[in-house]
């Protein structure tokens, strides 16, 4: 068995209180979120939190933007694609990477920590009561970015092995939220080499650890046809009616048809004002997936399922006037679209991963468990990558903690109790036994060290 060691509890001081209150002041929802290149301070979000980090010996690698040509692979979201036409777009939503050891540690010796510091939109002035935080990204994530440092602190006061035979990368990214999926995020560090044996992803998980990742696609329905007054609606096509009786279709039809797959039926717009007949329109469906085989399959029951529901939405409309125009030319107006599709899902760990499970367990973490669904996050990108062991681990809840919503909070206890699973799996992994520790690892690929700008490259930037 691992010897843990029993460190000393893990636990934020008032400095960490500090500095998570002064994340959560600092607005970091990406243009995908906000439309506006200009109010995202990802690199200010950087810097403090670079500057914690290093108060205890860890080191910048990387801060910096990504390159223009992570957008254009094929299965880059099209919002990303088009978004990233502006050239402002990328140079406000730098990545960073920390690391607390010497440079040229194996892959076998190093355990990677993910956690993004941009949120979804909706910002409102932070606040601390003594035992919750509140503010946008208190869970999701600058709560568990904060803890995670704390973490990592305390092992390494515990344990002289962290930071020496074993190291410590921190990736702190940007481009998770607003339907990034982690393209010009965390994709490219992880291709650039900087992973470990162990990778952890900090997100809310209830303090279970989940080796799984679902992706998503979203398909866009669209209606395009001809407007009309409201006193004639029969002269125009109605978008509003016919996406509508599509929504309902696919939400009560496409469920269930493929195993593995969950649907979420989102935003709908056509128009807003109560005068006008809206000929064209737009629905927007998200489909999370377990696998490539599921999402391909999935993609095929979303066609099949459409085709029924503008049939079924015919022939409903039959011997109503007002719907007569929109009914004849249902096909023809309604087309769909991908807007992200092809990414790869984290079905779960392969090869011998046996001793991460063991590494875990022993530090009296359980498991999420096999029959609850997963969830999507920049995870995903681990798939496939060898001599590797992925684990989706933090505290609170995605739904419980109001992540994405007003009102999103994170409470100290949970955060201090993340903290102290952070430190002791690092202890853990630093003094495991032969059955605890990873394989010999076949090939390790060179880390790149990349400059370090250190400064917000955009003009007039502080």
């Amino acid at each position: 068995m691992t010897d843990t060691g029993r460190p000393p509890r893990a636990r934020l001081t008032g400095e960490d209180h500090a500095l998570l209150l002064r994340l959560l002041g600092i607005p970091t929802a990406g243009p995908l979120e906000t439309g506006d290149t200009g109010a995202v301070r990802l690199w200010e979000a950087g810097r403090a939190y670079a500057a914690a980090a290093r108060r205890f010996g860890m080191s910048v690698v990387r801060h910096a933007a990504p390159p223009g040509s992570v957008t254009l692979r094929d299965d880059v979201p099209v919002p990303v694609r088009e978004a990233a036409g502006d050239p402002a777009f990328l140079v406000c939503q730098p990545s960073l990477v920390l690391r607390l050891g010497p440079p040229r540690l194996p892959r076998g010796a190093t355990v990677m920590f993910n956690v993004h510091l941009d949120t979804v939109a909706g910002w409102w002035p932070p606040s601390f009561d003594g035992a919750r935080f509140r503010g946008r990204g208190a869970i999701d994530a600058k709560g568990p970015a904060v803890a995670l440092l704390a973490g990592i602190r305390a092992a390494r006061a515990a344990e002289p092995a962290v930071g020496d035979r074993v190291g410590v990368l921190v990736q702190a990214v940007a481009g998770e939220e607003g339907g990034a999926m982690g393209t010009f995020g965390t994709r490219p560090l992880v291709e650039q080499g900087f992973v470990g044996a162990l990778n952890v992803f900090c997100e809310p998980t209830g303090h279970r650890y989940l080796p799984r990742s679902t992706a998503a696609m979203t398909a866009c329905v669209r209606v395009r046809g001809q407007d009309a007054v409201d006193d004639r609606p029969e002269a125009g096509h109605n978008a509003t009616v016919l996406l509508g009786f599509l929504g309902h279709h696919v939400a009560t039809v496409l469920p269930g048809r493929v195993p593995g797959t969950r649907v979420c039926v989102a935003g709908l717009h056509t128009g807003e004002r109560h005068n006008k007949v809206y000929g064209s329109g737009r629905l927007l469906l998200n489909l999370a997936y377990a696998d490539r085989e599921c999402g391909r399959a999935a993609e095929a029951a979303l066609r099949e399922t459409l085709r029924e529901g503008l049939a079924a939405f015919r022939a409903g409309a039959l011997g109503r006037p007002g719907l007569a125009r929109t009914a004849d030319d249902a096909d023809a107006i309604t087309s769909l679209q991908w807007l992200k599709r092809g990414l790869p899902a984290l079905g779960g760990p392969t090869g011998d991963h046996a001793w991460a499970e063991r590494l875990l367990e022993a530090c009296g973490l359980s498991r999420w468990p096999a029959d609850e669904p997963a969830f999507t996050c920049d995870a995903l990108w681990m798939s496939g990558v060898p001599d590797t062991y992925t684990a989706v681990f933090g505290p609170g809840g995605l739904d419980t903690n109001r992540a994405h919503a007003e009102g999103e909070y994170a409470d100290l206890g949970e955060l201090d109790r993340y903290a102290d699973e952070v430190a002791r799996l690092l202890v853990a992994f630093a003094r495991g036994t032969p059955a605890s520790r990873p394989p010999r690892p076949s090939a390790v690929p060179e880390v790149r060290t990349v400059a370090v700008p250190t400064d917000d490259p955009r003009p007039g930037a502080r």
